[in-house]
């Protein structure tokens, strides 16, 4: 059976979400081009690793090739969730990114877990052989986009206990800090009135 290759040139959206409550949520990354949805799922590490190579990417095509390519910034236009029904097409294995000069776009491709080990002339390439794929080409400014979306989603999880730095479950919190008395942990915990942004590392 031949792979299957969702290819988004222009997509109105291309967006990261979660689904499910802080400490058990499901990352997904959506294409959407009118009515039609791609949705696929993966790890939240994939996300934060993908943010971050988009945003060295955008840098270095800027350096490099003095293309107009718009700043890093913590605004975000796009805060709607994802488009529901969400129905992964698969989970996503590797990930491959790459600059097209004559189209002027990021081009995104996720490609889903195989059972053997995927070559690297799979990735971006439109032969038969290989596992499918999502493949997303980007303007510069939807891509800056979506990494600082992306970012807020990987930061977004479970706050961090402020004494031992491990995440805080809704159901309380064993802290090491003090010896497992989970009493004062907890109330320590829900009374705090710190605002501080939480750990990327604390859950997710």
């Amino acid at each position: 059976m031949a792979r299957a290759i969702h290819v988004f040139r222009s997509p109105d959206r291309f967006v990261a979400g979660t689904v499910g409550e802080p400490g058990d949520r499901e990352f997904y990354l959506q294409a959407v081009h009118r009515a039609r949805v791609i949705s696929v799922v993966l790890e939240k590490q994939q996300v934060q690793v993908l943010a971050d190579r988009v945003d060295q990417l955008l840098d270095e095509v800027a350096r490099r090739f003095g293309t107009d390519v718009p700043p890093q910034s913590p605004e975000v236009g796009d805060t709607d969730p994802l488009v529901a029904p969400i129905d992964a097409e698969f989970r996503v294995g590797t990930m491959g990114l790459g600059w097209d000069a004559d189209a002027q776009a990021v081009v995104v491709e996720l490609l889903a877990v195989s059972e053997t080990e995927v070559d690297e002339s799979v990735v971006l390439a439109d032969g038969d052989e290989g596992p499918d794929a999502m493949r997303v080409f980007l303007t510069p400014a939807q891509a800056r986009e979506f990494a600082t979306r992306s970012e807020r989603v990987v930061a977004a999880g479970r706050r961090a206990c402020p004494l031992c730095g491990e995440p805080l479950a809704p159901e309380g919190h064993m802290c090491i800090r003090l010896n497992g008395y989970r009493r004062d942990a907890v109330a320590f915990a829900f009374e705090s009135d710190s605002d501080d942004e939480p750990d990327d590392d604390a859950g997710e």
